[in-house]
């Protein structure tokens, strides 16, 4: 993602933080302690990961090293491997990255029926997104097929 890009651009004028060009790159700026600090994406996330593992760490009374993370099945390579990133600075071992909807229907259990392929309809409706994901499940093998969304509601 670069700084110019249109969607980074329209973006910004909606974010209750301010988005600066470091590099050609879009990094957030913020007060810290009275001084300005700037982070890169994967910075902001690899600290929203390490809070999740602290929290998990006081959960189950044992550290955590490995983890996998879901991410919108509409990210891109370059917005895994920065997923990626962000949970190798939190201080995690990355799995794997897989799409949300099938994180959904591997919830539900439908890797386990063995009755021939499956369509699956996956919604997902965040704080400020809807996705819709259609997916294929064959003997525990699951296939995005198409998924289509909003991920600007109330902007």
């Amino acid at each position: 993602m670069k700084y110019d890009d249109k969607e980074v651009q329209r973006d910004m004028k909606h974010l209750g933080f301010k988005i600066v060009n470091k590099d050609g790159k879009p990094y957030i700026e913020v007060e810290v302690s009275g001084k300005t600090k700037i982070y890169s994406p994967e910075e902001i996330s690899a600290m929203v990961l390490t809070k999740m593992k602290e929290t998990a760490e006081a959960y189950l009374g044992e550290k955590v090293t490995d983890a996998v993370i879901t991410v919108p099945a509409y990210f891109n390579d370059a917005q895994r491997g920065a997923t990626s990133d962000a949970g190798r600075i939190a201080g995690l071992n990355v799995m794997r990255i897989i799409n949300e909807p099938t994180a959904a229907a591997l919830a539900y259990g439908l890797d386990n029926e063995r009755n021939g392929e499956k369509k699956i309809l996956v919604f997902d409706l965040g704080g400020g997104t809807f996705d819709v994901s259609i997916l294929a499940v064959d003997a525990g093998v699951f296939e995005v097929l198409t998924t289509n969304g909003d991920t600007h509601l109330g902007v």
